[in-house]
């Protein structure tokens, strides 16, 4: 059994016949609650309008919130990076990229996360990246350096795919953007030569949030305008 994008589910069997595991899921944690608490300031705001407002009122709430709420849910809740042991897929706001590890060419945490892959860079929204995370990873690691400690040299703004942090120790010498994108890198790397993790990079277009919240916004503009 598989997805939309082909990737069987946990707990089948691939077509080789190894065990398929789940997705490790990378996410920025105070995106998804600043996205909630947008949602429910926003609801309650709309819910209180319809209810007490007069006139058009209820209805500009009513288009307010689907112009509103889809956009926060685009740019807070659906980022997300998504690897397993034959593809890895990058939702973005507006669209889905897939990526097959043979296709990637390389991942980079600059001033943001940038994937490359089958000659084109995508952006990474699920993984942000904060300078000043980054910066205090430094200094920690400068510190640990000073105390003798032999893993110092992996610095905040250094990434090292031969010393990927595992899932769930995090490295104080290092921002998490940072150990994302070198786990995900070693990843690329011990996956690129398996015969199911070969094709190209496909891109899918997330209609369901263009399309409400486009006519969200025509229907705010008619009863505005009626």
């Amino acid at each position: 059994m598989t997805d939309s994008d082909g990737t069987p589910h946990p707990g089948s069997a691939a077509p080789d016949g190894e065990p398929v595991y789940a997705d490790r899921v990378y996410r920025s944690v105070p995106g998804v609650i600043s996205g909630v608490l947008l949602l429910a300031v926003a609801g309650w705001l709309t819910v209180d309008a319809a209810l007490t407002g007069s006139g058009k009122t209820p209805w500009v709430a009513l288009a307010t919130i689907v112009v509103f709420g889809f956009p926060v849910i685009a740019f807070t809740l659906r980022p997300a990076v998504l690897a397993n042991d034959r593809r890895l897929l990058v939702r973005n706001p507006f669209r889905t990229v897939v990526v097959p590890w043979a296709a990637v060419e390389g991942l980079r945490a600059g001033y943001s996360v940038e994937l490359f892959a089958s000659g084109r860079k995508y952006q990474v929204w699920a993984v942000p990246v904060s300078l000043r995370q980054r910066k205090r990873a430094n200094r920690q690691a400068s510190r640990s350096a000073a105390a003798g400690d032999p893993h110092a040299s992996r610095l905040g703004s250094l990434v090292r795919p031969s010393m990927p942090v595992l899932p769930g120790a995090p490295d104080p010498n290092r921002a998490w953007s940072d150990q994302v994108v070198a786990v995900l890198q070693g990843l690329a790397e011990l996956n690129a030569g398996r015969p199911d993790a070969a094709g190209e990079a496909k891109v899918v277009w997330c209609w369901w949030i263009i399309v409400p919240a486009l006519v969200g916004l025509a229907a705010l503009v008619a009863v505005i305008a009626s």
